[in-house]
């Protein structure tokens, strides 16, 4: 489905779409043999003189509303714009040619008889061309200015969404706000225990579905109990007890996750809704795939949102994925590997092979088997997505294949920054030439352990620059006065602030892309999921350092703080990723 374009947004007439000039509007409005009096009715061959004209008016109008100026002539008299130049700038850059032929003698009785009764109340008695009521010509211009507003200039979507709560939303969120803008109608699917995804909305209209469990408090124990592990000495058993732990909490989240499309599935009432709603298509971010589910249930076009899967990363399933050069996620490699590290790969592959047939998809293959006629695979159904859009480019990820229905979307959320509030901005400005860090564990981790937190804090306290943290719970008793912990921060705004300095991040993609768009290098601390992968292209890139949490004590985090800030070339290899991101735009 193509977007629709607003009138603000509509671009200036291409080189495709032949100018209207007075010798074609000649041909078109004298292309009969002779005169005669003007006809009750409009023949066939009318509306498509009329849709001639379509371009040149709708162009000239939505300049007009862009500009927030219309000449007078434009307002006062009915008229073709013709430009002046060939690529007119503003509404003034056209010269108006009065509509006196044969084309409009034919319409005025349809005018008349059709038009002046609907517009009659909105003609201006100010107007000295005409007398109030009797200007046919205004009428005429009225109407069609108003259906050309109104009208799309390509089809308006019923979108039905099937979002990931959390950080995914956050991103997600944003694309919506843009779809609304251009018109699209937005139905969201969420559950009762959503802590991020708001039933009540401008942009959509929602769908709650009732669900016992509350996933913000289950994730939040299943990550501090995470956390804490890593934090343990690395040893084979710990390694063995840490992938168990993060197994087990995924398909907890999974099968959470499908109990919540289940009851959608499961009530006949609900899936009539969603059938009679006619939706034109289904966007769902795959790494819950039950969304995908919904759409071949109800027989929807599907376009996945999408970075990661239940198998890894998303490629893996669409493209060739040589394993010689092509990372596995989780195996902490890069695209330049030794004989040795493909042997690594290899291993990590089959590993997630074994996660993806034996833990994760069966719950979704369970589904697809009870409610989709026939049988099948969710891997496929994935596979047969209309549109992948991807948050990720080839400034970040290393090289690999891909495929014509990918639309690689990185750092789409981030904008300009904007002003900071007025006490940040003056805390911001006291750190003077030293500058600022900043510091946020993203949307699933409100605090560290203790032992950790009193650490960093220690280090930041021994720091010339000034520290924001969003932090949650009680303060560290190691901080120091140049420290500001919060509970919330504009995120982007800072990193888009010339005094930032350093970002330390956990490497979650929102955060590694916006890191990327402003220029801002990291000190990563990745916890779980990909964010150790995220992180590692930063560093192989030369515009990030990583910390493991098991060593991170005051005098390592202190020690990585002061080389990615005093080392220049940090700051000079994210700053020549942002410049890459700006021109790919």
């Amino acid at each position: 489905m193509q977007s629709s374009t607003s009138a603000a947004d509509s671009p200036t007439p291409t080189a495709a779409v032949p100018p209207l000039t007075p010798q074609t509007l000649h041909t078109s409005s004298t292309h009969t043999a002779h005169y005669s009096p003007p006809p009750t009715k409009a023949s066939s061959s009318h509306p498509t003189h009329c849709s001639s004209l379509s371009l040149s008016t709708c162009h000239i109008f939505n300049l007009s509303l862009r500009l927030g100026t219309v000449p007078q002539l434009w307002k006062t008299s009915c008229v073709v714009p013709v430009p002046k130049i060939p690529r007119p700038k503003d509404p003034n850059s056209y010269r108006p040619v009065a509509l006196t032929s044969h084309l409009m003698k034919t319409l005025e009785r349809l005018v008349l008889a059709e038009f002046r009764p609907l517009v009659s109340s909105s003609l201006d008695p100010l107007q000295i061309t005409y007398q109030p009521g009797t200007g046919e010509d205004d009428a005429f211009i009225h109407r069609l200015l108003f259906l050309i507003s109104f009208t799309p200039h390509c089809n308006r979507g019923n979108i039905l969404v099937v979002p990931v709560d959390g950080s995914h939303w956050v991103n997600l969120k944003i694309l919506l706000e843009e779809l609304h803008a251009r018109g699209h109608n937005l139905t969201v699917i969420r559950p009762s225990t959503s802590w991020y995804i708001s039933e009540k909305s401008d942009l959509y209209t929602s769908i709650t579905i009732e669900m016992d469990e509350d996933l913000e408090h289950f994730l939040d124990g299943s990550i501090e109990e995470y956390i804490r592990m890593q934090r343990e000495r690395a040893s084979l058993l710990n390694s063995f007890k840490c992938i168990k732990k993060s197994l087990s909490m995924i398909f907890q989240f999974h099968s959470l996750w499908s109990e919540f499309i289940n009851q959608i599935l499961d009530d006949q009432n609900m899936v009539k809704i969603l059938v009679v709603s006619q939706y034109d298509l289904l966007l769902t971010d795959p790494a819950m795939p039950s969304g995908a589910v919904l759409a071949k249930y109800l027989k929807l076009p599907l376009v996945l949102y999408v970075h990661w899967i239940p198998r890894g990363e998303g490629h893996f399933v669409l493209t060739p994925s040589p394993l010689s050069y092509i990372p596995v996620l989780g195996s902490g490699l890069t695209d330049q590997m030794s004989f040795i590290q493909r042997i690594k790969n290899k291993i990590f592959y089959i590993f997630t092979l074994f996660q993806q047939n034996f833990i994760f998809l069966p719950i979704y293959d369970d589904m697809c088997n009870k409610y989709i006629e026939g049988g099948c695979d969710v891997i496929s159904v994935l596979q047969e997505a209309d549109i992948w859009l991807i948050r990720s480019d080839f400034v970040f990820e290393f090289p690999r294949p891909t495929m014509p229905n990918i639309d690689y979307i990185a750092g789409f959320q981030c904008k300009p920054a904007r002003p900071l509030p007025a006490e940040l901005e003056e805390f911001v400005q006291s750190a003077g030439k030293h500058g600022v860090i900043i510091m946020s564990l993203g949307t699933y981790v409100d605090a560290l352990p203790k032992e950790v937190t009193d650490e960093i804090t220690s280090a930041f306290a021994e720091m010339p620059q000034k520290v924001i943290w969003k932090h949650k719970g009680d303060p560290p008793s190691t901080l120091g006065n140049n420290t500001l912990i919060v509970d919330w921060m504009p995120q982007k705004d800072l990193l888009g602030h010339p005094q930032t300095k350093v970002f330390v991040a956990h490497g979650g993609t929102n955060g590694v892309q916006e890191t990327i768009y402003y220029g801002v290098p990291v000190l990563g601390i990745p916890l779980f999921f990909n964010q150790y992968d995220n992180l590692l292209r930063l560093q192989e890139r030369g515009a990030g350092k990583i910390i493991q949490l098991a060593d991170v004590n005051g005098h390592s985090f202190e020690q990585g703080l002061k080389e990615v800030i005093h080392q220049e070339s940090y700051r000079q290899n994210i700053q020549r990723l942002s410049r890459l991101r700006l021109k790919d735009e």
